[in-house]
């Protein structure tokens, strides 16, 4: 069953993307809309946990993606595996970031500060080392954290595939493991919420669920085409948000409905009506980086601009700023993000040659699926 021709993509992973990265875009304004009803607001509340669905799909895609070449290619492909990780995340981060020194600039030139700016600290967001134990508190561009921590889980990467094979190990041992993964989590954070203290635990929640990821990308492999994968992959997920519902552990439930609904997504994908497949919510997906690495600065400058009450904002105001959201990932994706992508991809490669005669050259990755 593993010894198909590749997957180019599976689109409904591409389009959930999209979703989730709105959920993010909603948690993070939800306070300033003016008459939202509080249960709404509970769930956009919420909204933080669709990083951690970003790192359980980026574990399954870059597994599904690379985990092959490296087994084959060895420490040759490992140099064009992070050149293509990083061409991926880098360009798009720096131009958000340079947005955010400049709204900085301009605060400081008219008279004003912002703590969300740290200037002593800006190195390390170039580089993307600043949710990796070096600093106590999220800064200049929020959600620029998880592309830290999922760094991190890149250069990881080849050490996980060179250690394990999952497609040698039992079924149950895979849905052990995970298990052990998930508890290990929640024991290490001791906390209510996953999203508590980021700098001090994000990295570890990116690193566990990236494993988990590629753990589901390998029981797909094994099940895709069994019949009985998808009805066990939607019960094991509804049996888990019933858990939560009833008060288990947020740190040890969610993981794991994740990973179920991880599991069911990927299973069903290419079926008829797949709301996730539909060109609309495809296209969401391609954008969804920048949408994820614009709007958190995109609501600063939106704030400044047009609101003179923070706390409520008013539909219309709201209505206008996601709109902008919209139109600017869209630019984003064309001229930043994909254009810089394909220039440092045409940089050289020690490994370049080596893929094409494995015949990967020509196939299309995964975009990544980052928050």
């Amino acid at each position: 069953m593993t010894d198909r021709a590749p997957v180019h993509e599976l689109r409904a992973l591409t389009g959930v993307r999209g979703i989730a990265a709105w959920f993010v875009v909603f948690y993070h304004i939800r306070l300033s809309i003016a008459g939202l009803p509080i249960g709404l607001r509970d769930v956009f509340a919420k909204g933080y946990l669709a990083v951690d669905f970003f790192f359980l799909l980026s574990g399954f895609v870059i597994w599904l993606t690379w985990s092959g070449r490296i087994r084959t290619g060895g420490m040759t492909s490992i140099p064009r595996f992070l050149q293509k990780r990083i061409a991926r995340i880098w360009p798009l981060h720096l131009v958000t970031l340079g947005g955010a020194v400049a709204l900085a600039l301009v605060l400081g030139a008219t008279g004003r500060s912002d703590p969300q700016f740290v200037f002593s600290e800006l190195p390390l967001h170039i580089l993307l080392l600043q949710n990796w134990g070096f600093t106590r508190h999220l800064a200049w561009n929020d959600p620029a954290w998880s592309i830290s921590a999922e760094l991190g889980a890149y250069l990881l990467f080849p050490v996980l595939v060179t250690a394990v094979n999952w497609r040698r190990l039992p079924s149950v041992a895979l849905l052990a493991i995970a298990g052990a993964l998930f508890i290990g989590l929640h024991l290490a954070m001791g906390a209510p919420t996953l999203g508590i203290d980021i700098p001090r635990y994000g990295l570890l929640r990116c690193l566990v669920e990236f494993t988990t990821g590629s753990i589901v990308c390998a029981l797909w492999l094994r099940w895709r085409d069994l019949t009985w994968g998808p009805v066990y992959a939607a019960l094991a997920a509804v049996l888990l948000a019933a858990a939560w519902v009833a008060g288990a552990p947020e740190t040890l439930v969610v993981p794991a409905i994740f990973a179920a609904t991880l599991l069911l997504l990927a299973l069903t994908a290419g079926k008829r009506g797949n709301l996730f497949e539909l060109r609309w919510t495809h296209y969401l997906g391609e954008i969804s980086y920048a949408t994820y690495l614009s709007h958190f600065i995109l609501w600063k400058a939106f704030k400044l601009a047009f609101v003179s009450d923070a706390t409520a904002v008013s539909p219309a105001k709201i209505g206008l700023y996601l709109c902008l959201v919209l139109l600017s990932s869209i630019a984003l994706y064309h001229l930043i993000e994909r254009p810089a992508q394909r220039l440092l991809n045409r940089l050289p490669s020690r490994s370049r040659e080596g893929l094409g005669r494995g015949g990967h050259k020509g196939q299309r990755p995964f975009p990544s699926p980052n928050p």
